[in-house]
């Protein structure tokens, strides 16, 4: 059993952050990393975006300096996964796979994970073909043919990187219009010239095709018009829709809505789930923005009301 004021759960920006701040206000946190040391972020392979980082640097080098950063004022980091928590009672309870931990507060950073289809084909494929990460996954299909789903900036993203790699990329898409930001858009304009990716707009994914080894094809549906569909040969296919945030821990526990973490705004503290004491940051909140910076801003807000909260039950 381990006790302690306060409790970071997440090892994305918003935890790192929430740590580095906690921490140099002598709290002596625990960050409990998850599974996915780092989060979403170190699948990243290129950051342009970063303030301050006019270099290319990839999502993993950030983590690494972040934890580095963390350590620095002795954050104490603990790999464990926690699968159970009580916040119904007092000191707030969480069970991993390791150990038991008790605490004053909490800050909630657990991120998000990758969206799936949910289409019957597709469960068959997973670690057979189907992937959710090209930086992953990637080298696995040098010189052969394979679909990207999505139209965001991590589609693009994926196709530019799978593009050095793989003989030919069809990304479908089921809008006529990409959400990804223009300066990715513009530099996929080259790979169409050079016929290295076709574009397939307003279709949407109906059925992957194989054997119990691996991916041979999909049929891709038009959406206006549902009677037509095209085969496309295929050895992989990368989903890139998005994220969920991952709530599941919380659902009996905290409010949510949409399935985040509900924030209880008030003149103390912006980053206040509906329990007193356990703050939320990231991704686990965030609907619209979904940048690091964001969710490390986020995560500094949450290190600041918690010490605010702990200092409180102090005086009481």
């Amino acid at each position: 059993m381990i006790k302690t004021k306060l409790i970071i759960l997440g090892s994305g920006p918003a935890g790192y952050t929430a740590a580095i701040y906690a921490s140099r206000a002598n709290l002596y946190p625990i960050l409990i990393t998850g599974l996915e040391k780092g989060g979403q972020l170190t699948k990243t392979l290129k950051i342009e975006n970063w303030p301050g980082d006019y270099k290319n640097i990839t999502g993993n080098d950030l983590m690494n300096r972040m934890y580095i950063h963390a350590k620095k004022f002795n954050t104490n980091i603990i790999f464990d996964n926690i699968y159970k928590v009580d916040l119904k009672n007092y000191p707030f309870r969480l069970i991993g796979d390791y150990n038991e931990y008790y605490s004053d507060s909490l800050i909630i950073s657990t991120g998000s994970s990758p969206k799936y289809l949910e289409i019957k084909s597709e469960e068959k494929f997973k670690g057979k073909g189907l992937s959710t990460c090209a930086t992953c996954d990637g080298y696995f299909y040098r010189n052969k043919t394979v679909a990207i789903v999505g139209g965001g900036n991590k589609a693009i993203e994926e196709a530019l990187y799978l593009s050095n790699i793989v003989k030919k990329i069809h990304i479908i898409h089921r809008n006529n219009i990409f959400k990804a930001e223009k300066i990715l858009l513009n530099q996929l304009k080259n790979k169409i010239i050079d016929n290295k990716v076709i574009i397939h707009t307003d279709f949407f994914l109906k059925e992957i095709i194989g054997n119990d080894k691996n991916i041979k094809s999909i049929n891709i549906c038009y959406n206006k018009n549902k009677k037509i569909i095209k085969k496309i040969k295929v050895s992989g296919v990368f989903i890139s829709i998005g994220h969920k945030p991952n709530t599941y821990l919380f659902k009996n526990q905290l409010k949510l809505k949409n399935n985040y973490i509900y924030i209880k705004k008030n003149k103390i503290y912006s980053t206040q789930t509906s329990i007193p004491g356990v703050f939320a940051a990231g991704d686990v909140i965030d609907k619209n923005y979904k940048q690091a910076i964001t969710a490390a801003g986020s995560g500094c807000m949450s290190a600041i009301d918690a010490i605010k909260y702990i200092n409180s039950i102090k005086k009481k």
